[in-house]
């Protein structure tokens, strides 16, 4: 599953959010990447399960898959003040993403049908909640940074320990851990554009924030399909 692809970073920049208007221009620009980004996700995914030679190397060739992610994420992140390419890359992240995932979503879907209408709607109704709560409440959230991220470390060593172990059982306590974990970040990183984040930061805000509902997602559907695991 797509668990690890989170990189905590700070604020690309000192000068915070001071005024309305310059939150109120983030959080449009922010939510506008997101929404448009999940929508070029599943249009990925939507091309790779309708072809069959696309679906095939990506089950062959993973290694190249990753190498491609993580090359275009880091890329993202080198140029997230360079417009329009960082918009240009971004798009291109989410569009590999949904390639990525295509085969665990067909899986799923072949398994379980309406399995996946049933992850989504759970995951924008914890998206919901979970943004509106960190935009109301009055709390402190710079420490859950960090435990949290150490918790996605602890879940990254679980899952790889579990390729070896194939436990089905475990699998399903990871999947439930991983829901906690991105839960707690998608809070964490909505304080953050409230709270910390530059207005010209609107590329690392969109990009933590679709990585903290993606995996939330894919972790929920873990859950619903009983922690069973693809292949």
């Amino acid at each position: 599953m797509g668990f690890s692809r989170y990189e905590y970073a700070p604020p690309t920049s000192g000068t915070l959010v001071r005024t309305g208007e310059e939150r109120a221009t983030l959080v449009r620009r922010v939510y506008a990447l997101l929404f448009t980004g999940i929508l070029v996700t599943i249009a990925g995914a939507l091309f790779a399960v309708s072809n069959q030679a696309v679906l095939t190397s990506v089950l062959q060739h993973p290694f190249i898959m990753i190498i491609l992610m993580f090359g275009t994420l880091f890329a993202v992140r080198g140029a997230s003040r360079s417009f329009p390419a960082n918009i240009g890359l971004l798009y291109l992240f989410n569009l590999i993403m949904g390639v990525w995932i295509a085969p665990v979503l067909l899986f799923y879907a072949k398994a379980q049908p309406g399995v996946l209408a049933q992850a989504g709607i759970m995951t924008a109704t914890a998206f919901g909640a979970l943004t509106l709560y960190a935009f109301v409440s009055r709390r402190d959230f710079s420490a859950w940074g960090s435990f949290f991220f150490v918790g996605l470390i602890v879940l990254v060593v679980a899952s790889l320990l579990n390729i070896f172990f194939h436990s089905n059982s475990l699998q399903t306590v990871i999947a439930a851990v991983g829901v906690f974990i991105f839960s707690g970040l998608l809070v964490f990183d909505t304080w953050r554009i409230r709270n910390t984040f530059a207005p010209d930061d609107y590329i690392p805000a969109a990009l933590n924030l679709y990585l903290d509902v993606l995996n939330l997602f894919l972790f929920i559907l873990q859950l619903l399909g009983g922690g069973r695991r693809r292949g």
